[in-house]
């Protein structure tokens, strides 16, 4: 029997993060970081992991300003995302990545990792934290 499972991404302008659910959809793992450009090859590259990790749902970070109105950014994440969009039959949902990279930041400095010598860790716990706030609502 294959499982399916959600694939997280924190889709910024050099790097997008990924993240990955286990089958039972409790729990968000880093997976890897991803350039973003070329466009072309980045979206190769999700898709490739969506095969492999047989992924039925993308949950892309949307985010939004402190006071919840739509930020700048937010143009860039959706054109990135229909791209996507138009080279699969996942869904594709947002959810509000607000302050998701501080809790990243500070969740590495409590393991004694260094953020600030690798912001491609920073982006995988970020894509990690934004997929498992959406497990954590589903329940």
């Amino acid at each position: 029997m294959i499982s399916n499972r959600y694939l997280g991404l924190d889709i910024g302008t050099k790097r997008i993060g990924v993240s990955v659910s286990d089958i039972l959809f409790i729990i968000a793992k880093p997976v890897e970081v991803i350039l973003r450009k070329p466009e072309d090859a980045a979206i190769d590259k999700i898709l490739a992991l969506c095969s492999q990790y047989n992924v039925n749902k993308i949950i892309a970070g949307l985010p939004k300003n402190m006071n919840g109105t739509l930020g700048s950014q937010v143009e860039d994440v959706k054109q990135f995302s229909n791209l996507l969009k138009e080279k699969t039959e996942i869904e594709i949902v947002f959810e509000d990545e607000r302050l998701t990279s501080k809790q990243a930041e500070m969740y590495l400095i409590a393991q004694n990792k260094k953020p600030s010598k690798n912001k491609g860790l920073i982006d995988m716990e970020s894509a990690a934290i934004i997929l498992q706030q959406h497990l954590d609502k589903r329940r």
